[in-house]
Formats: structure tokens, sequence, C-alpha cells
């Protein structure tokens, strides 16, 4: 009985116009449709885009050369080189982040102790020359300075769940 009954529907080509109900039920909805450079989605206060490097109010660096990050990043993209200062506190003189090697995981971000490396909201970054990959202390910090804004309203957002 299963096999007359399979035959007829293959016969009568059911599946196919199953199919094609579902296509013509959805040629007549509105399209959504994002034309992406001119108009933007909304992202999430927690995007994880490109890393850049804070500084405290005073205009300071924040990173204490912890090696935190370095220890924690799985893809192994950040190198870190540091010295003692004069009033004994450690600063880096090399501080480094392989974007080819980076996974945007956050754990960078969830190991610093003084939140100075973020993962900024930006994500419309691009790369003409393999060697622009790499971006060194000074690019990181000129990132932190030109997205504080954004990053500082989206801690505020997202603190009541750290």
């Amino acid at each position: 009985m299963k096999k007359i009954v399979r035959y007829f529907k293959s016969l009568l080509m059911i599946e196919l116009f199953q199919g094609l109900s579902v296509t013509i039920k959805h040629m007549f909805k509105p399209k959504v449709t994002v034309f992406y450079p001119e108009e933007k989605i909304p992202k999430s206060n927690r995007f994880r885009g490109i890393p850049a490097l804070r500084r405290y109010p005073n205009g300071e660096e924040r990173c204490i050369a912890c090696k935190l990050c370095e220890a924690a990043c799985p893809a192994l993209a950040i190198t870190i080189d540091s010295e003692m200062r004069d009033d004994g506190t450690r600063r880096t003189t090399l501080y480094e982040i392989d974007l080819f090697k980076c996974v945007f995981c956050g754990f960078c971000e969830e190991s610093c102790p003084v939140d100075s490396i973020v993962l900024t909201d930006f994500a419309d970054y691009h790369m003409e020359d393999p060697k622009e990959s790499v971006l060194d202390k000074q690019q990181l910090l000129a990132l932190g300075d030109r997205f504080e804004e954004s990053i500082s309203k989206n801690r505020q957002q997202d603190a009541a769940y750290r």
C-alpha cells in the first residue's frame, strides 16, 4: 500500500507543488534589503570590531604591561614588550596586534585588569597592503582616542551585565 501511495505522489508531483507554494507565497511579500554603505543596521553594544587601546582622562595610557591579554589570546595575535619607568611603573614599549591572526574573541578585553584593550564597534576597515594588518601601539591609541565616546557609551550600557 505504501508503494502505491508513493507512486501516486511522485506521479502527481506533490512535493514539487509544495515547494513552489512556498516560493509563490514569499514572492509577493515586501523585500527587506539593506543597501550597506548608505544604510547601516543597528549593532549590539557588545559587537566586537577592531581593537583599540584606551587612555585615562589625564591622557596617560592605561596599559600597565601585565601581558595578560597576550597570554589570553588564543590566536597569539598580540605581542607586548615592556620596560620599567623612572617612577617604578611598567609601561609598554611595543604593543602590536596582527589583525590577520585576530579572531575578535574578546578574551584580551576580558583579561585586562585596567580596561585598557577594548574591541570597538568599528568594522568598516580595510587593508591594501599586508603590512597594514599589524597595528602598533600608536595606531591602537589613535583608534582608542577616535572611538572613546562610543566605547564609553557601550561600556555604560553593558555595565549592568558585567
